[in-house]
């Protein structure tokens, strides 16, 4: 909502923002590894200086998956702001100034107005977002190689290891139409409950 002010440097904070999503997967993932190391970690180093214990970040069962969902969500995180930003500035001025005169305070306005208007943004970001989910192969492949324990093991990194660790060829293959039809499967039902809902 904030980016959709007129605030100052709200080019450069759109920006930011985005820049996550257009830089390799790959570089991300390395630079994180080095955020998450146990040793040189800027994050374990902080913990070192206030006193606390380290986190093996990537190295723990507990900590594996947190982490390398945390760095998913922070290099996709900048497509669906601007997703919902395009909403938003879609929505017509002159409903608002409507609302305002009928006497709508501001959680009226984001509830009658906000809300319905960013229906087709909301469907469109719970689609890319599963679609990510089930996806995610770089991140837990260069973090983690789907360790410890298989914890990180994705679908798509599971795939990857029976075709090319296994060579399992045909069951990869296989495993690969059966999640395509997975997540259009999801997608057709997370798009008909939220038409469903904006309708009521």
């Amino acid at each position: 909502m904030l980016l959709n002010e007129k605030i100052r440097a709200r080019g450069f904070f759109r920006a930011a923002y985005f820049m996550p999503v257009v830089v390799s997967g790959i570089v991300i993932s390395l630079l994180w590894q080095q955020l998450f190391s146990y040793e040189n970690g800027i994050l374990n180093l902080l913990l070192a200086r206030a006193g606390l214990a380290r986190i093996p970040w990537l190295t723990s069962p507990e900590w594996a998956m947190p982490s390398v969902a945390l760095m998913a969500t922070w290099k996709n995180v900048g497509l669906y702001i601007i997703l919902f930003l395009a909403g938003l500035q879609n929505i017509p001025a002159w409903l608002y100034e409507a609302a305002g005169i009928d006497g709508a305070t501001a959680w009226q306005k984001f509830r009658h107005i906000t809300l319905p208007m960013l229906n087709p943004a909301v469907i469109m970001v719970l689609i890319l977002s599963t679609i990510g989910g089930f996806s995610l192969f770089i991140e837990p492949y260069v973090l983690t190689g789907g360790g410890p324990m298989n914890r990180t093991l994705s679908a798509m990194l599971y795939i990857y290891k029976q075709a090319f660790y296994f060579n399992r060829m045909g069951y990869a293959a296989t495993l690969g139409f059966f999640f395509a039809f997975i997540i259009l499967a999801v997608v057709l039902v997370q798009r008909k409950v939220v038409e469903q809902e904006a309708l009521e």
